[in-house]
């Protein structure tokens, strides 16, 4: 399942500079970062009250349009979706507290 989300954001990530009339996130790049991450906040809060109203089939739609945003977010600022995987990979097996504790604070 994976595998889906890495091609979206290569797919993404060639949408970058494109043709804003056939590309949606082409557009949000164009609106910039600051855009990007706005959506992608939009959908995370659609996604959280289809959760608390217990619409299981809302609650998958809107989760995929998280992921979409996230995707977009991530690369209008230049970090790779492999990168997010990677992190994800070095955390694995560590607890969530442990791993939390092991940070930098700044």
């Amino acid at each position: 399942m994976a595998n889906v989300l890495t091609r979206l954001a290569r797919k993404i990530e060639k949408r970058k500079g494109g043709d804003e009339k056939n590309s949606y996130a082409a557009k949000l790049f164009a609106r910039g970062p600051y855009k990007c991450a706005e959506k992608f906040g939009e959908e995370a809060v659609e996604a959280i009250i289809a959760a608390a109203k217990d619409d299981p089939k809302n609650l998958t739609e809107e989760a995929a349009d998280v992921l979409f945003h996230l995707l977009v977010m991530l690369s209008s600022r230049g970090v790779k979706w492999e990168d997010v995987l990677a992190e994800l990979e070095r955390r694995e097996g560590t607890s969530g507290i442990v791993e939390k504790q092991s940070r930098t604070k700044l």
